[in-house]
């Protein structure tokens, strides 16, 4: 099954639908991912462009990392 990550949902969306996208963030600079408070929070509303602009991440360099862990972006 091909495993798709949408732009467009939100952190929480994402991390329900695959949960090894927590670490893959938390990899990335989004440190306070693993706390469950702030992913049903923060995440009910933040999309991984928002972070990535919060955070000062590009948004490139995520989207890369998540193809090399077999996912495909989707962007709307």
């Amino acid at each position: 099954m091909e495993k798709i990550i949408d732009l467009s949902k939100t952190v929480y969306e994402l991390c329900k639908e695959n949960p090894e996208v927590v670490e893959i963030l938390r990899e990335l600079g989004f440190d306070q991912i693993t706390n469950p408070a702030m992913l049903n929070t923060a995440g009910r509303f933040m999309t991984i462009p928002k972070g990535a602009v919060m955070k000062g991440v590009d948004l490139g360099r995520i989207k890369e990392e998540l193809g090399k862990r077999g996912f495909t972006v989707k962007e709307n």
